[in-house]
């Protein structure tokens, strides 16, 4: 970074400070201390996740008061989230002005910034924000806003205990973790697991892929190794062109992308929801009306960003075949054979880019519980659910995104509404509040107002003896102040 990056960062630092003072932040905490079964420490929240949608929701809760919380992750610092991992766009798909992260502090969007290491005249001429120029700028907002990340610690089970949730963590020291509340910051495989096709011939993870069969949802993969190869890729979304596009980069010879459909999607219907209404006022609809809505967008699918189809197309070794689906994978050491409706193609390596599923009960930590929670196809006819199977799949939240119980006065109800869903298992429910960053904002202070609520309540009775032991006389400076003896 330059001299003039460096001084124009650190005024700006200062500038955040100031504002944060300003507002109060971090209040003080004010959620009584609890001890938890057989005095064990107890947490308010434990947050799962310190990418994005962890960070923000750390952020909007201290900024109510609720400081008695801890946010983890597997990865190594700088590895939560997508951003520096799997993430292979050049730049975000959503339009630079955007804000999320921040939580309306004007020093602390993306713009001030950017402004702050370039000037005004780079930020009208930016076209969007560059993917590592986004990583970078999510750290810096973690570091001026106090949240501490505790990383390389793995969620592995949670158990509910009364009015305690028990949470099996693992890491630099392995522990059982208890808090009131958890929240489930997860990412977009949050409420599932990288999704694989069905194929004959290979199952991922079972089946010898000799290094050839890939993921587009893969971290380490290296793209060097298939110089001047051909490289199959199956998919039509953002990833699937990023994921092409990095082999070409890399100098494969030719990359051949297969989709099902006759032509790309056209139309991001998503991009629709992104206005206050719909952001605010969605979760209030009635499930018939949101359901509607949802599934709506599901089955339209979005199109890849067009600067990721152009990315491609500079290439004359890219070409797409559409109305190809796949059938089978054969994994050779030589290459992979793939079977389409339509012929049989060699290749010497191939990326599957379908993205993720959302399924609970591929989610490892909420195996003890995931029959117990509800999902959209206990509140839908059983004929909606079958012509919907993915958003039949998304679990069913409530209005602050707690998990709804399948039998609503079953034993597990109370206790399954102290673990909230932050991620994209909340869009069928909230809409795109947990993941995608023009409705960040709301759905982390939606989160924040959630918890603050329940926390008060559930506190109600030591609250109110708190009211009735208040004793900071006014008056006594005055001649008329009056003892507490003499009231």
């Amino acid at each position: 970074m330059t001299d003039d990056k460096t001084s124009g960062l650190k005024a700006l630092e200062r500038d955040v400070a100031r504002d944060l003072a300003r507002l109060n932040y971090p209040p003080q905490n004010w959620v009584p201390r609890r001890a938890g079964p057989d005095g064990q420490p107890l947490l308010d929240v434990l947050i799962v996740g310190g990418g994005m949608c962890g960070q923000t929701a750390a952020f909007a809760l201290m900024r109510e008061g609720v400081r008695n919380l801890r946010v983890v992750d597997r990865a190594a610092t700088g590895g939560e989230g997508p951003w520096a991992t799997f993430a292979r766009m050049e730049t975000l798909r959503s339009p630079k002005h955007l804000t999320g992260p921040d939580l309306g502090v004007p020093s602390l969007t993306f713009r001030a910034w950017f402004e702050a290491q370039h000037d005004d005249a780079a930020w009208a001429t930016l076209h969007k924000v560059p993917r590592l120029d986004w990583w970078n700028y999510l750290l810096w907002v973690r570091r001026m806003t106090g949240v501490s990340v505790e990383n390389r610690t793995e969620l592995l089970g949670l158990l509910p205990r009364g009015d305690v949730i028990e949470a099996q963590v693992s890491g630099p020291s392995s522990a059982t973790v208890l808090a009131r509340k958890v929240v489930l910051a997860l990412g977009r495989e949050g409420s599932g697991a990288t999704q694989w096709p069905a194929f004959p011939s290979f199952v991922a993870g079972k089946s010898n892929a000799f290094f050839r069969v890939l993921h587009a949802n893969d971290a380490t993969i290296d793209f060097t190794a298939w110089k001047g190869k051909h490289v199959g890729v199956l998919g039509a979304g953002a990833s699937a062109f990023d994921n092409a596009a990095s082999a070409l980069e890399a100098g494969a010879a030719k990359v051949t992308l297969f989709m099902r459909r006759p032509h790309l999607p056209q139309v991001n219907k998503s991009k629709w929801t992104a206005f206050a209404g719909c952001l605010r006022g969605l979760q209030s609809l009635d499930d018939e009306m949101r359901w509607r809505f949802y599934t709506y967008i599901l089955d339209e699918q979005v199109p890849p960003p067009y600067e990721s189809v152009l990315r491609c197309d500079r290439f004359t070794g890219f070409s797409i075949r559409f109305g190809e689906p796949w059938l089978d994978i054969v994994a050779r050491e030589n290459g992979v054979a793939v079977t389409t409706s339509k012929a049989e193609h060699r290749f010497d390596a191939v990326i599957v880019a379908t993205g993720f599923d959302v399924d609970l009960a591929e989610r490892p930590e909420l195996a003890a519980i995931r029959n117990d929670i509800a999902l959209w196809t206990d509140r839908v006819t059983s004929q909606e659910a079958q012509a919907h199977p993915e958003a039949a799949r998304f679990p069913y939240l409530g209005d602050g995104f707690q998990l709804s119980a399948r039998v609503p006065d079953g034993p597990l109800a109370t206790s399954l509404a102290d673990i909230h869903v932050f991620n994209w298992g909340a869009t069928m429910s909230h809409g795109a509040l947990a993941g995608d960053i023009p409705g960040l904002a709301v759905g982390a202070t939606r989160l924040a107002n959630a918890i603050v609520r329940d926390l008060f309540r559930a506190d109600a009775e030591q609250h109110y003896a708190a009211l009735r032991a208040l004793e900071e006389p006014e008056l006594k400076p005055t001649r008329y102040y009056v003892p507490p003896a003499l009231r």
